[in-house]
């Protein structure tokens, strides 16, 4: 007996539902995260301090950056959009599945195997690129520019919203630059790239990545473009690893 084929409508309303089901289990995870302030603050302001587990392990100096607050309703509202996006993050396994059980029924099995792995994939290693972000990078940035004084009479006051407009955004970026090795594997396995041109054209990567970098960081120093480059480097070098060293040539 052969299967019902769906009609657009009812692709529609599937995707309707797809998309609403996301939407409810991010606003719970958001409305949980909003509620558990201080244990979300707690994580989210630790690099402002020596006390963090990066600063201890580097042996790093005691510091603290005290932020301040300058209007009405910035804690308020900073509160609100980091309860969301946390509630994005911690509900993002259950939208993959979500949109992977919406598109599965037109794979074929060898097809919706080989995407599992490139979903699975492509979600860990945006995991590993936040985690590298909020445990590295950002930290790293924090320290040099919250401390950095052009002179002992002037005193550093970071405002809360600069402090999570920093955060936020840079998690998110560099959770989709760690990507690259993903999205090389699949050019790769399509024969549109190769191990030996990502070599021979690495100068021009580097310029590339210099560029992207001076792009995504939301200040203009240099520390700050060279903790940035060197991550989007190494998965570089890493992606050379992971395509054939040539390409399949056409007939």
């Amino acid at each position: 007996m052969s299967e019902k084929v769906a009609t657009f409508w009812e692709h529609l309303d599937e995707l309707r539902w797809t998309i609403l089901r996301s939407l409810v289990v991010v606003v719970a995870f958001a409305v949980v995260a909003f509620c558990l302030k201080d244990w979300l603050f707690a994580v989210v302001l630790a690099p402002t301090s020596s006390d963090f587990i990066t600063f201890r392990l580097m042996h790093s100096d005691t510091f603290r950056i005290h932020l301040i607050n300058t209007g009405l309703t910035e804690q308020f509202m900073t509160h609100m959009r980091t309860a969301a996006y946390t509630g994005l993050l911690c509900a993002s396994p259950y939208i993959i599945y979500q949109l992977f059980r919406f598109v599965s029924p037109g794979l074929y099995d060898n097809e919706r195997r080989a995407a599992y792995r490139i979903v699975a994939a492509s979600y860990m290693m945006f995991i590993i690129g936040t985690l590298v972000c909020y445990f590295v990078i950002f930290p790293l940035t924090v320290r040099f520019l919250g401390t950095y004084q052009v002179s002992s009479d002037i005193d550093n006051m970071l405002t809360l919203q600069s402090y999570i407009d920093t955060l936020i955004p840079m998690c998110l970026v560099i959770g989709v630059i760690f990507e690259l090795p993903v999205v090389c594997f699949i050019l790769g396995r399509m024969h549109l790239i190769s191990g030996s041109m990502m070599s021979r054209y690495r100068r021009h990567a580097v310029v590339a990545i210099l560029i992207v970098a001076a792009i995504i960081t939301p200040t203009t120093d240099i520390f700050t473009l060279l903790v940035v480059s060197l991550p989007i480097w190494l998965l570089y070098e890493g992606s050379i690893l992971l395509v054939p060293r040539k390409t399949k040539q056409k007939s």
